[in-house]
């Protein structure tokens, strides 16, 4: 069942971490949903840069800062590239999707949108995508419009189209649950959105470390991703935006580098994408963030999708067998994510078990407490794979499984 054209053994012995063992055990890490590892190129990366690149970019004359400052920008050209954005202008950098939702509906929601005007999220959004327009909703009155999903944890495409209106002006939406593993169809939705002269915010926060994404090809206007989703460093993500949308935005915090010249009486901002980037940007983060892309480049999307919808083909028909178990979420397009429960066992109890085998599984509502609530369940046991995970890691999560449940009954 091995991937025709990548060794992925081959991968799985460049993540240190994945030698260790847990509770005596080789450590099987299915949590990737949560955080991914890291490849030695990524650690390698940030260790060269602390070791012998380390000041402060944009500022300095000298020659440290001035190579500080080219893989800092040639960072921003990497992400640029792997979201094929037209523009690096386009790419901006913060802490992860959180705050790059933030920062639209703080930027460019807060001075577009009037009370009455709509923004339409999904059932299966991440927290993340829901609290920032709820804080919206309650500090200027925008409504706040939610499209339901069905038992499999799909949405219908038909369906948005009978709730969108003029009154629509964002379609807020998660390329891939965390929670389910649906992958939704986001480049039809977004003409929808487009038809009502909406605009749409793409969380990718969970679809970037699994496919391939082209911002042109969906033709979105926001995109957001985490680094350390994606085998980066915790602490850095990206929103990219459309050109346009973010000149006609305001800034979203003042401070170092986004000015152009500051006196008492006022302010000229930075050009794009530095308005954005208030203050010294995560610059190490940045450049984990590119060695991470780098690495996936490397291997091939095209590649890592097929062999992760393996894995997740293998997983879904083993857990199947046991007993008592039900997968949670069971969209026709999926990422690769299996969250399940077995009856009359708390996933808390489940997971903590799994524990002892070396297995490392989310027992949680995954930050998508709607999500529990539509399928009505506390939370699930959620195993989510990543290119280094193999076969033998769900033997064991499956055999792991029909112990704890044995244990536990």
């Amino acid at each position: 069942m091995q991937n025709s054209t990548v060794d992925f053994s081959q991968v799985r012995a460049q993540f240190p971490i994945l030698q260790q063992q847990e509770n005596g055990q080789p450590l099987a890490y299915l949590d990737n949903g949560a955080t991914s590892q890291k490849p030695l190129s990524v650690i390698e990366a940030l260790d060269d840069y602390y070791r012998l690149q380390n000041a402060n970019v944009h500022r300095g004359v000298y020659g440290l800062s001035e190579r500080a400052t080219e893989l800092y920008e040639g960072a921003r050209e990497t992400v640029r590239e792997f979201l094929n954005a037209a523009s690096t202008r386009e790419i901006v950098f913060v802490r992860g999707t959180t705050e790059a939702i933030n920062l639209v509906a703080h930027s460019w929601a807060r001075a577009q949108l009037k009370e009455g005007d709509e923004v339409v999220v999904t059932e299966m959004e991440h927290h993340s995508n829901i609290v920032p327009w709820q804080l919206l909703r309650d500090q200027i009155g925008i409504r706040l419009t939610v499209l339901r999903m069905n038992q499999k944890g799909e949405v219908c495409l038909n369906a948005l189209k009978g709730l969108v209106s003029e009154k629509t002006k964002l379609l807020a939406v998660t390329h891939m649950s965390n929670a389910l593993g649906t992958i939704n169809p986001v480049k039809e939705m977004a003409e929808i959105a487009r038809s009502v002269g909406a605009k749409i915010l793409i969380d990718g926060a969970q679809a970037t470390p699994h496919m391939q994404v082209d911002v042109q090809d969906l033709d979105c206007d926001f995109y957001a991703l985490s680094g350390h989703k994606m085998y980066g460093p915790t602490g850095i993500g990206v929103l990219y935006a459309k050109e346009a949308l973010l000149e006609a935005m305001p800034p979203y915090q003042g401070g170092g580098d986004m000015i152009y010249s500051v006196t008492f009486d006022k302010t000229e901002y930075n050009v794009l994408p530095y308005k954005f980037e208030a203050g010294t940007p995560h610059i190490s983060g940045a450049i984990g963030l590119a060695a991470a892309m780098k690495f996936m480049q490397g291997i091939g999307l095209d590649r890592i999708s097929a062999y992760e919808a393996e894995l997740l083909a293998y997983a879904t028909e083993k857990l199947k067998t046991v007993e008592g178990l039900r997968i949670i979420g069971e969209a026709e397009h999926k990422g690769a994510v299996v969250s399940f429960i077995v009856d009359g066992v708390h996933p808390h109890d489940m997971a903590t078990l799994m524990d002892q085998d070396g297995i490392a599984v989310r027992a949680s509502h995954h930050c998508a407490m709607p999500v529990m609530q539509h399928f009505k369940v506390p939370a699930t046991v959620r195993a989510s794979f990543g290119i280094y995970n193999n076969f033998d890691d769900i033997d064991r999560l499956v055999a792991s499984v029909e112990e704890a449940k044995e244990m536990l009954l």
